[in-house]
């Protein structure tokens, strides 16, 4: 058996019950945090909560080489961890698939997800975001512009009125993590005052939601990782409200966007 378990966004106690006994019944637990980490966790605090030794792969331990963990799927208990919700990258899909393959029978434990903590504490309605994207550290696209990517993304959904998740750049072999500030201050050059909403540190006891024009948002800080950045798109009444009441939005950055 092969069991993804999703850890949640924070700490060693965001997973789900279900995730917890998951865990601390396995044979072997494997985690990775190239994709996602748990920013109010250690690795320590994960293997004394759960009383198990984790192993870590990196990025070419799970794509290049699952074979060790296959293997032991086929006759024990081996459990895949991640950061958020288990399936949401396109690398454990790929992992699951080469057990369905191999005949492994394999089980799903969902995490909250970053895109629903998004919406959750920001108070923009979850139907109204359209696709999301990743903003990479400028050294990773070999340019200080905005990727195409990222504006064709955001361009498409502001045409629809949709709003926007940008997922923020993890350099995770250099425990290196993209700030809000830093990526509203990219976006700015772009677009200039158009509204923006920070949210940093979901899932934990004290997560920050900010609101404002992206040029006032590159001028702040927000802590410590991990940040998330929404571009939002038509606004509904009551998430003007929202942004106001939870993110400190002042009233003539959200006017505009009023439908």
């Amino acid at each position: 058996m092969l069991t993804f378990v999703g850890l949640g966004l924070y700490d060693e106690r965001s997973v789900t019950v279900a995730g917890r006994d998951a865990i601390r019944a396995a044979d072997r637990v494997v985690a990775e945090f190239y994709t996602s980490k748990l920013a109010g966790a250690t690795l320590a605090d994960l293997e004394a909560h759960h009383d198990i030794e984790i192993e870590v792969r990196d990025r070419t331990g799970v794509e290049q080489s699952p074979e060790d963990i296959l293997d032991d799927a086929v006759d024990s208990d081996v459990v895949f961890c991640t950061a958020g919700d288990t399936m949401i990258s396109t690398t454990h899909t790929d992992l699951r698939l080469r057990a369905h393959e191999r005949g492994i029978e394999t089980r799903v434990v969902h995490g909250t997800t970053a895109q629903a903590a998004a919406s959750s504490l920001t108070g923009l309605q979850n139907y109204r975001f359209g696709k999301a994207t990743t903003l990479p550290f400028e050294r990773s696209h070999a340019g200080d512009d905005l990727p195409e990517s990222v504006v064709d993304t955001v361009e498409a959904n502001r045409e629809r009125g949709l709003h926007t998740l940008v997922f923020l750049d993890i350099d995770a072999a250099n425990d290196d993590y993209m700030r809000a500030d830093r990526a509203a201050a990219r976006l700015a050059d772009a677009y200039g005052d158009t509204l923006g909403v920070v949210v940093a540190r979901a899932g934990s006891s004290d997560p920050v939601v900010r609101a404002d024009r992206l040029s006032t948002l590159a001028a702040e800080s927000f802590g410590d990782p991990l940040h998330l950045l929404v571009v939002p798109g038509d606004l509904h009444l009551m998430e003007r409200d929202a942004l106001a009441a939870l993110g400190d939005a002042p009233g003539d950055a959200l006017e505009p966007l009023v439908v």
